[in-house]
């Protein structure tokens, strides 16, 4: 009888364990394994070593749909901050910078702006970076790519800066944007005839030159940076954006020793605005 009981008890208990197990493991079977979320940076590529050591420039552009603007003024929206840090740094009036980016890109939604982050259609020209090919005055021509948009805006920025035939730009005042406009023109930066009165009519449209006034309210009266004027020398070559040694040894004929040689330097390190003799 106590022999029989006790078997009883261990078949019930041996059930009610294996029920147990059973309903264990179909919970688990049934869960789904959640995957670690794993966030990766992209390490932006600089246009130059030296124009690209600004802080504000690693942090990754944000750029944000809103339904309730239209294009340009998203565009707008996204960019302006930039213009206006782009401002203070070189001197472009920030209307100027928006206007044209909205021109060139389509307001950030043309083609070769979608693929390569390029709001200024500034080609290839000595480039070192990545490159996209783009139907332009011609077919298939080079256009710089970009890993972020702010990237353009400031090769834009330099690319006004640095080229001497831009310089008399600087000398209009920094809420001027009718002289910036008629001048860029002047300056051949685009063929199109119109090209100043279509800056000037997205400026007042909308009122993109706020933004040049915010900048120049909060600089208390400092001058904003203005480009060195160059004298050309044939016997030395001022370092610009995207020069290699290889490069300016292959433009004015000489070897890269020969250069290093003449200059004293121990590396192939350039820097913007460095002067290197050629004789």
């Amino acid at each position: 009888m106590k022999r029989t009981l006790l078997l009883s008890l261990l078949v019930i208990a041996f059930a009610l364990h294996s029920c147990g197990a059973k309903k264990n493991a179909s919970k688990k079977s049934g869960e789904r394994p959640q995957p670690k979320e794993t966030v990766q940076k992209q390490v932006p590529h600089p246009v130059s070593e030296k124009d690209y050591d600004d802080p504000k420039l690693k942090e990754e552009t944000k750029v944000v749909e809103v339904p309730a603007l239209s294009a340009v003024e998203q565009y707008i929206y996204n960019f302006a901050g930039i213009a206006q840090e782009e401002m203070r740094l070189y001197g472009i009036p920030a209307s100027i910078t928006l206007a044209q980016g909205i021109l060139e890109s389509g307001s950030g939604k043309g083609d070769l702006t979608r693929r390569s982050n390029n709001h200024f259609g500034i080609k290839c020209n000595g480039w070192q970076g990545e490159k996209v090919y783009h139907d332009d005055d011609t077919a298939q021509e080079c256009f710089r790519k970009y890993i972020d948009p702010k990237y353009s805006f400031r090769d834009h920025s330099l690319f006004l800066y640095e080229r001497s035939r831009y310089a008399f730009l600087f000398d209009y005042k920094r809420d001027d944007y009718k002289s910036w406009a008629r001048g860029l023109k002047r300056a051949g930066y685009a063929t199109d005839p119109r090209y100043p009165q279509k800056l000037i009519s997205l400026i007042e449209r909308y009122d993109l030159h706020n933004y040049d006034l915010q900048v120049i309210g909060k600089s208390e009266g400092k001058d904003l940076p203005r480009p060195r004027k160059i004298t050309h020398d044939k016997n030395v070559h001022h370092v610009r954006s995207g020069d290699t040694l290889y490069g300016i040894a292959e433009k004015y004929h000489l070897s890269v020793e020969r250069i290093k040689k003449l200059n004293n330097l121990k590396s192939n390190h350039l820097s913007i605005g460095q002067i290197l003799k050629l004789k």
